[in-house]
């Protein structure tokens, strides 16, 4: 892990890509409760910064603490950069602390069996240990997963006697609903798409400019 406290090319990148506007604290949940022109003005920003970040830039953040990895995750989304799924599924498996569901947002957006599998083994480790994070977030994604790709590998995971119910009994003050976390994978996803077609357009005009 890079550390940003000796090293100046991580520090430039947590300036340039990270922090303006708490950018970093605002993806996630916290983006849902944005409206009107500031979720419009936060939506540009993020489109912009997706659209200036070299994929070098990216792995450098993937580098980082969360909040370089959490932001990096969501800039890998909004500019659909597939070639970064394996790298997000090694760090959503790494489980490094509880901000792993910008990674299960990533691959959500990616939207392929390649992505609901890397959230599997996901939970094939962590929903036999009381360790990791994220199980709720990671389970809502795979039913959104599971929705757009038509598969139902989520219901092994909710069947009687099945993983979950088994770490649910096992864990009960950690138990939150996963097909409420469903919804909220949908909404984070339906704005990562808003700022996805924002990327294309902007990618287009350059284009043409150019």
């Amino acid at each position: 892990m890079r550390d940003a406290g000796t090293d100046p090319e991580l520090r430039d990148l947590i300036r340039r890509f990270v922090v303006p506007g708490r950018r970093h604290l605002r993806l996630g949940g916290s983006v849902l409760r944005l409206s009107g022109p500031e979720r419009d003005l936060f939506a540009r920003e993020l489109v912009r910064a997706a659209r200036e970040i070299t994929p070098a830039e990216l792995g450098i953040l993937l580098d980082g603490g969360w909040r370089e990895r959490r932001t990096a995750s969501w800039l890998v989304a909004v500019a659909g950069r597939t070639e970064f799924r394996n790298r997000i599924g090694d760090l959503l498996l790494a489980s490094a602390g509880p901000y792993g569901g910008a990674h299960c947002l990533t691959l959500a957006t990616f939207g392929t069996s390649a992505d609901a599998v890397l959230v599997c083994t996901y939970l094939d480790r962590y929903l036999h240990a009381d360790l990791g994070y994220d199980r709720t977030f990671a389970l809502g994604t795979l039913l959104h997963l599971d929705a757009v790709l038509g598969t139902e590998r989520a219901s092994t995971y909710l069947a009687d006697g099945g993983l979950w119910q088994q770490w649910a009994e096992a864990t009960p003050n950690r138990v939150l609903d996963p097909h409420e976390y469903r919804q909220v994978v949908d909404q984070l996803c339906s704005f990562a798409a808003e700022c996805a077609d924002l990327f294309a357009a902007s990618a287009a005009e350059h284009s043409t400019c150019g």
